[in-house]
């Protein structure tokens, strides 16, 4: 857990949300030692990977089972305490693309999102908070790319001003629009 919590002190937020976001994840590090796994049942640590074209025009995408919603790829640390790492074992597994270059060791963005209680596996989990970075990569499109059909229906290379328009979840349409205005500011 040191590595996580070393990456979101160095963090330098982008926002009121991230700085308040950040403190509070920092203050439950000190009550939970087990965030990096799902044996907390209140708060887990997910990576996501914000993959973009090589022209920065277009972000790879999957459409989530569980969400019925197109989104970035990741998923939680499992343990891991690396989540750069977390992010592109995510990537991998979810759209099988093999070469992913990182744009940054920092994350682009860190948020607590809520996740709704919901079934997975055939068995049900109760709803619960997801403290989220999202590491910012690129990747050549043409690249092959499949879906993982236990995961995601699809996926795809979406234009970059879409995503917040096809994204189902209201909180993740905030999410993408931040990330693409920090990568139009700062990439």
């Amino acid at each position: 857990m040191q590595n996580t919590i070393k990456l979101i002190e160095n963090y330098i937020p982008y926002n009121e949300q991230e700085t308040r976001d950040k403190e509070v994840f920092l203050n439950t590090c000190k009550i939970f030692p087990n965030l990096l796994t799902r044996e907390n049942d209140l708060i887990h640590v997910c990576s996501n990977a914000f993959i973009l074209n090589k022209q920065h025009t277009k972000v790879l995408c999957a459409h989530h089972n569980i969400y019925n919603s197109w989104g970035w790829v990741g998923g939680h640390a499992d343990g891991l305490d690396d989540l750069m790492q977390v992010a592109e074992i995510e990537a991998h597994e979810e759209t099988s693309i093999h070469s992913i270059i990182p744009l940054s060791n920092s994350p682009i963005s860190i948020d607590i999102l809520t996740t709704e209680g919901h079934i997975k596996k055939g068995k049900y989990v109760s709803g619960h908070l997801h403290f989220v970075t999202a590491f910012l990569f690129e990747a050549d499109e043409n690249q092959p790319i499949q879906k993982k059909e236990d995961e995601n229906s699809a996926v795809a290379w979406i234009k970059l001003e879409e995503l917040p328009n096809i994204a189902r979840e209201p909180q993740m349409k905030v999410v993408y629009k931040k990330i693409i205005e920090r990568i139009k500011l700062e990439f």
